[in-house]
């Protein structure tokens, strides 16, 4: 499986040669290529990405400050002509910091290592699910009561002021919840952010109709500028063609 990569770098030709190395190494898919930190939320959001190659200088958003802002950042490869961040980006947990120019001998070590940590993790999950330790699952109070919710049985996440309600194959709960945090609590291969006030579980999906989602009897309305994302998420491999 490959890792899915995406590129932050306001310059041109330091994206063109990372593009370029990225389809020297075969275990990296590059997912998107941004000129703005700020462009690549709404990717992060839909997709899952695995790595991020992170330039720091930056209009409106530098690299580390979008880094920080991220409650759950992929892992993060920095890329930079400024090597007096290095400290500040190790103290952010980043992979690799790569000073500029980069070449391939350093790229591919620092991938190297960034395939590592993904194959790590994915046999780490694999042996809690083979244990019976998986976590497929969280707790909610509502109604007085505090509430098992399994992923499977969630259809959609639904954002009310300050309230989420929970939309299961049973019933549906309210909670005293930020969006936010039941967002973060949802594992990004199963459910996709699809409105600024919707997540859906992908598999749930019955049908497509313009900016509509249909699951069961509820229609769930996609936001302009996510929909390519949430179309690729909720097709990819599943869209069959003549």
């Amino acid at each position: 499986m490959k890792i899915n990569t995406i590129i932050i770098d306001d310059e041109p030709l330091a994206r063109k040669g990372l593009k370029e190395y990225i389809n020297e190494v075969e275990f990296l898919h590059l997912a998107g290529e941004y000129d703005d930190a700020l462009k690549a939320i709404s990717v992060l959001n839909a997709q899952d990405i695995q790595l991020i190659l992170l330039d720091i200088q930056m209009p409106r958003l530098n690299g580390l400050d979008f880094l920080k802002a991220l409650a759950h950042p992929p892992l993060v490869i920095i890329t930079t002509a400024y090597p007096q961040h290095a400290l500040e980006g190790f103290d952010l947990n980043v992979l690799d910091y790569l000073v500029k120019p980069i070449s391939f001998n350093r790229f591919l070590k620092a991938v190297m290592k960034a395939r590592e940590h993904y194959d790590k993790h994915k046999n780490t999950s694999k042996s809690q699910q083979a244990n019976g330790n998986n976590d497929d699952y969280f707790f909610i109070k509502s109604d007085g009561r505090i509430i098992k919710i399994l992923y499977a049985d969630i259809l959609f996440v639904e954002a009310l002021q300050n309230y989420v309600t929970i939309h299961t194959t049973q019933k549906k709960y309210i909670t005293y919840l930020t969006f936010k945090s039941v967002e973060d609590a949802l594992p990004k291969e199963q459910f996709v952010k699809v409105h600024k006030s919707f997540i859906v579980q992908i598999s749930k999906v019955n049908s497509i109709e313009g900016n509509i989602l249909y699951i069961h009897e509820h229609e769930i309305p996609v936001s302009r500028n996510l929909k390519d994302e949430v179309m690729q998420k909720i097709l990819v491999d599943k869209y069959l063609k003549r």
